[in-house]
């Protein structure tokens, strides 16, 4: 069963939704939440990508579901559509130049406005290398008929 389909049968197993408002779980539902969650996937009954971790990080991490799936289910967050405060706030990351570069914006040494801008200038331009390129259109008219219902006739 997907993850979001395992929280939302283990709330639904705690207590009864009335479909009006988002579900609020007080420490003691959410502690029994994440037990369910965490025997969901030692027994294999929710999927997982890779190895089960050990039960601690099991833990967490059924705690971190169980919370991203009450903002994000409608079901659960009262018909709310989700909007990520901070969209594109992790852009970049794992990029070595951008993490220099905002760690020297946090670093206080930049005083002036125009270096600061300056920085930001050169973290929006690596941003924009970083950014997939667009993928080019495919004349699918121009393939061969075998490859173009192998690929394009789902």
């Amino acid at each position: 069963m997907k993850q979001k389909e395992a929280v939302y049968q283990a709330i639904t197993n705690i207590f009864e939704l009335s479909g009006e408002g988002a579900v609020e779980l007080d420490r003691g539902q959410k502690h029994e939440v994440i037990e369910i969650l965490t025997e969901g996937f030692k027994a294999g009954k929710i999927s997982y990508d890779g190895a089960i971790p050990a039960d601690k990080e099991l833990r967490n991490y059924c705690s971190g579901l169980l919370n991203n799936w009450l903002r994000k289910d409608t079901r659960l967050n009262g018909g709310v559509k989700y909007e990520p405060k901070n969209p594109g706030s992790r852009a970049g990351s794992g990029d070595p130049t951008i993490k220099a570069l905002r760690q020297l914006m946090a670093s206080g040494m930049l005083t002036s406005p125009e270096d600061i801008a300056e920085v930001q200038s050169a973290i929006d331009r690596r941003q924009a290398e970083l950014k997939p390129v667009e993928k080019p259109a495919i004349d699918v008219s121009a393939l061969p008929e075998a490859l173009r219902s192998k690929f394009f006739n789902h």
